[in-house]
């Protein structure tokens, strides 16, 4: 059986991930800051509790933080993983330039805790950073492993840091260490200040009358959407090659923020028109406008390409926030998922992560 370390776990990725390594047979282990409040519901649904399950658990919880680098090693010698997935950053890029400082902490010398941690443990762990497609800020699309980067974010400068001393720890102590660059993926999880979950939110709000109005900034900006389920995979398989390198994953298409909101609200023969109001507060300092993944690499290498891309990802989105909020969704989403995925995801543990 092999064990995995997963910081972050509570998040999107993580908690996909886990089900994902538990489905493969992994014991599980995930870092959780302390806190008087619980924010475990993205992975409630898999959680068993030690005392009630006659010892079958293959799912624990640490109090740990990568702002304190002690705590990092106390895990890491009890767990012993073999593998360490380290996604836990300050990850809103619009809330990096509110608070500089605290994400270049967590978001960059976070990943520096962690990695001199395994080596003074003088463990094997093979080791995977969640790199970012923010890194390459205005560089030309389609952007591959090779595109120069130029980060426009504090959010972008941290991640850069923590990709290089990914890279460093890799050159320079012979480290299994992978930087993942995945562009923007979504989900059902989605975190409700992000752009995507935002909308989606807020239409199954609106239908349900419980809000009126949408808030947005810069509708004009192109990201490369895809969905997280399927690049938690590529993470795993990024672990299992013989050689550690750097992988780009995206869908290879590009939308504006504008045509998102066509997709959402046409789902539902609504128009966004008459219910997206434009507030300057949420616009970036400094913008990243098009962003588009050029994965050649990993499908050549790995044999890696999306299933699920942007039309069904939008609907996948707004079933699910549809049924939280207690509404019948057309059900796209939900046969999308049937369809193409099988074992390990699962409709059912989309609504019921959410909270309902």
């Amino acid at each position: 059986m092999k064990t995995a370390l997963i910081t972050g776990i509570t998040g999107q990725d993580g908690s996909y991930l886990a089900e994902l390594l538990l489905h493969e047979g992994y014991e599980v282990h995930g870092l959780i800051r302390r806190a008087s409040t619980f924010n475990t519901r993205r992975i409630d649904h898999i959680y068993r509790d030690p005392h009630g399950n006659g010892g079958k658990v293959k799912l624990y919880l640490h109090y740990g933080d990568v702002t304190a680098g002690d705590t990092l090693l106390d895990v890491l010698y009890n767990v012993k993983p073999d593998e360490v997935y380290h996604l836990a950053a300050q990850s809103h890029v619009r809330v990096s330039f509110d608070m500089p400082e605290y994400t270049g902490d967590v978001t960059g010398l976070g990943t520096t805790r962690i990695l001199e941690a395994i080596r003074k443990a003088g463990m094997k762990s093979r080791f995977y950073q969640a790199s970012s497609s923010e890194l390459y800020g205005d560089s030309k699309p389609p952007q591959n492993e090779n595109t120069p980067f130029r980060p426009r974010s504090p959010y972008a400068a941290a991640k850069l840091y923590a990709y290089w001393m990914a890279n460093n720890y890799r050159e320079g102590y012979g480290m299994f260490s992978v930087n993942g660059i995945l562009f923007n993926h979504e989900s059902p999880r989605r975190g409700e200040t992000f752009v995507t979950r935002k909308i989606t939110q807020a239409l199954a709000n609106i239908m349900a009358g419980n809000q009126k109005y949408l808030y947005l900034g810069n509708l004009e900006s192109r990201r490369d959407w895809g969905y997280a389920p399927e690049y938690i995979e590529m993470m795993h398989l990024m672990l299992q090659q013989d050689k550690p390198e750097d992988y780009v994953v995206g869908t290879g298409e590009a939308h504006k923020i504008s045509e998102f909101l066509d997709e959402a609200f046409g789902y539902v023969d609504m128009d966004w028109h008459d219910y997206v109001r434009i507030d300057p507060r949420y616009y970036r300092p400094t913008e990243v406008d098009f962003l588009e993944a050029d994965m050649s690499k990993a499908k050549e290498q790995l044999g890696w390409e999306p299933k699920i891309k942007f039309h069904e990802l939008v609907r996948i989105m707004v079933d699910a926030d549809m049924e939280l909020v207690g509404l019948e969704a057309p059900g796209d989403g939900r046969k999308i998922i049937q369809e193409k995925f099988s074992g390990w995801h699962r409709w059912e543990d989309q609504v019921v992560s959410m909270g309902r």
